[in-house]
């Protein structure tokens, strides 16, 4: 059985990480596009939103990861005990998340749901596939908010549709994944078809935004509701 290297190196990230709300317990970020969520074993990976934040916050952990091209909302737990509390509201599924997308063309209808298992790809990482017979179960909702046009750098108007994605369960890639899927991969994305041509490209990244994050505060109690507009 050979083993899985991952030989990614990530580019230098020069963005900030944006402190939208911070107490003793938690705090409430937005990520940048570019960043990696954990450093991971590669020391030419030693860069992340966490290896950033423990020297803010020491001791701090992260509840849930956002891909490196996915920038927005993510909640970080300053204590165990905290992370352990959030945690169990994110595997009992109580958390919503809502995303902002850009998807390659213009989809038919206005909204659905995309219902269709996500298995890890055994000959090719980090990519994950739709698998029925060995994949996790995996449901995202779409609402289309426009369709649009950008203008690609060869000068032509490229179809594009403006959607919220709202998963309700969390798998890797799921949401780049069902988004292909669909048929309309995510806007810049390399692993799933939604990177154009050389000399025609609309984007620098990748076109996915954790825009909404709801829990409730393990301490106070209190239902967060915290919103984070889309910067595309």
């Amino acid at each position: 059985m050979s083993t899985i290297i991952d030989d990614f190196i990530a580019p230098p990230c020069h963005d900030e990480i944006a402190i939208l709300y911070q107490d003793e317990h938690l705090v409430l970020i937005n990520k940048p596009t570019g960043l990696l969520s954990l450093s991971g074993k590669n020391p030419q990976n030693l860069d992340s939103l966490h290896h950033r934040l423990v020297q803010q916050f020491p001791g701090c952990t992260l509840v849930h990861r956002l891909d490196f091209g996915t920038s927005g909302l993510m909640v970080v737990a300053c204590n165990k005990a905290i992370n352990a509390a959030l945690c169990q509201q994110f595997s009992q599924r109580t958390v919503t998340k809502k995303y902002s997308a850009l998807l390659c063309g213009h989809l038919t209808d206005d909204e659905g749901v995309i219902e269709a298992a996500i298995a890890k790809d055994p000959a090719q990482f980090p990519r994950m596939i739709i698998c029925s017979r060995h994949g996790k179960p995996a449901r995202s909702g779409y609402r289309v908010i426009a369709r649009e046009y950008t203008t690609l750098a060869n000068g032509t108007a490229f179809p594009v549709t403006r959607v919220d994605l709202m998963p309700e369960t969390g798998r890797t890639h799921q949401l780049r994944l069902h988004c292909q899927h669909l048929g309309y991969p995510i806007l810049g994305c390399d692993l799933y078809g939604g990177r154009l041509l050389p000399g025609t490209e609309a984007t620098p990244r990748l076109m996915l935004h954790a825009s909404e994050l709801n829990f409730v505060h393990p301490v106070s109690q209190k239902r967060m509701n915290m919103c984070n507009p889309a910067p595309f």
